[in-house]
Formats: C-alpha cells, structure tokens, sequence
C-alpha cells in the first residue's frame, strides 16, 4: 500500500500518517526526515543537499526526487509506505510516477485532506509541537498532559514561528500556487481521494481506512 498525503500545512496529514504507519506497519516518510538522516550519515545524497542548504538555497527537484527514491528502497518500504510532503509540487509528481514506473511499480492513493484556509489558520496559531520528538498538540483540545511538556519523551512543548497567523498566510499561498496542482494530476489518475479534514480526528481516520477496504 503505497500513499501519498496531500493537504495544505495543518490539515492534519502528520496525524493520519502516524495513525496509518502504525496500524499498518509501513513507514511514514517525510522529506524532512530524509534530510535529516543523510546529513546526519554523510551520505552521498546528503552531501550534495548539504552543498544547496549551506548557500541559503532550496534543494533542486531532481536531487530531492532522487533521496525520495533512495529512501523507498529500503527494506522498511516493501509492504509499502506513507509520503508526506512530497511530491511538493507537478514536476516532483510527475518524477515520482516516472521513476516507479520504471520499476513496474505505482502509488495506489493520493489521500487529499481537504480544509478550509480559515480553519487552517485557527488550528496552526494553537498548534503546539514538542522540541524533542516533534509530536504536535493543539491548544483547541489537544494539549500534553501538564501543559507543557510532550507526553511521549518529556521535552518542552512550544508553538513555531512559522505557525503565526502571518506566516501561514503565506504558507497557504505557496502551497495553492505549487502543491495543489499535484491533487488535480493525481484526480486525472484515478488515484485521488478527497477526505473531509475537518471531521473530528477518528471520523476522517474512518474515512482513510474505508478505502482499503478490510
């Protein structure tokens, strides 16, 4: 079972994704994370990202398609897996399609959490992440159990500069004019499936899941 989310900054794909890998037992794989870790191996890949980031610039297509790739070769993937923040925008998409094809191979859903930008913009200034492991928690219910620190690994719970109402503002207008094209290519796939993400938390999950039927 091979997925990628879709859904602006907030919709709530990190919840779904974490839900999913555990119930299902593939991985949730975020570019972020894959930087992460080839940096933090030296790594060939990581390397040559490093080379973008440390010049202040964003790291080309072609070279974060290929950590993608790189990533879903691992042993973890061969029951499948859960992307979450790429593709990023058509040319990722297109790339990602090509390459597995090339492998016989496709992705079978593109679940796309649909959220209004007014909503989006309530949930991210109460949102809350934890500086250790990275758990996100909301002030509109869904706070640690002290208030302030992570209920999982016990670091401080703080709410991100770019979750400030501004910030998302343009967060959102990237993502329309970049990252929600990608749900139109996936909708002319037949592979995109429309969730209501404003459902409370276990109803979307529901949603997810009925499309894979048992």
């Amino acid at each position: 079972m091979k997925i990628v989310l879709l859904g602006a900054p907030g919709a709530g794909k990190g919840t779904h994704a974490t839900r999913l890998s555990d119930d299902y037992g593939i991985p949730h794989i975020s570019t972020g994370d894959i930087f992460r870790a080839n940096l933090k191996n030296g790594t060939p890949l990581g390397l040559k990202a490093k080379s973008y980031m440390d010049q202040g610039l964003l790291v080309p297509d072609e070279l974060t398609v290929d950590l993608v790739l790189d990533r879903l070769k691992q042993p973890d993937c061969e029951k499948g897996y859960i992307l979450d923040g790429f593709p990023r925008n058509l040319s990722q998409a297109e790339a990602l399609t090509k390459a597995l094809a090339e492998e016989n191979d496709e992705i079978d859903y593109a679940i796309h959490l649909m959220v209004d930008d007014d909503v989006i913009v309530r949930r991210m200034a109460g949102r809350r992440v934890c500086t250790g492991c990275g758990a996100s928690y909301n002030t509109n219910g869904l706070m640690p159990k002290d208030g302030h620190h992570c209920d999982r690994c016990g670091a401080e719970v703080v709410q991100r500069a770019d979750d400030a109402p501004e910030t998302v503002l343009k967060r959102l207008a990237v993502y329309h004019e970049q990252t929600e094209p990608i749900a139109a290519y996936y909708r002319a796939l037949g592979k995109e499936a429309q969730i209501d993400g404003t459902l409370p938390k276990d109803e979307a999950y529901a949603h997810i899941t009925a499309l894979f039927g048992d």
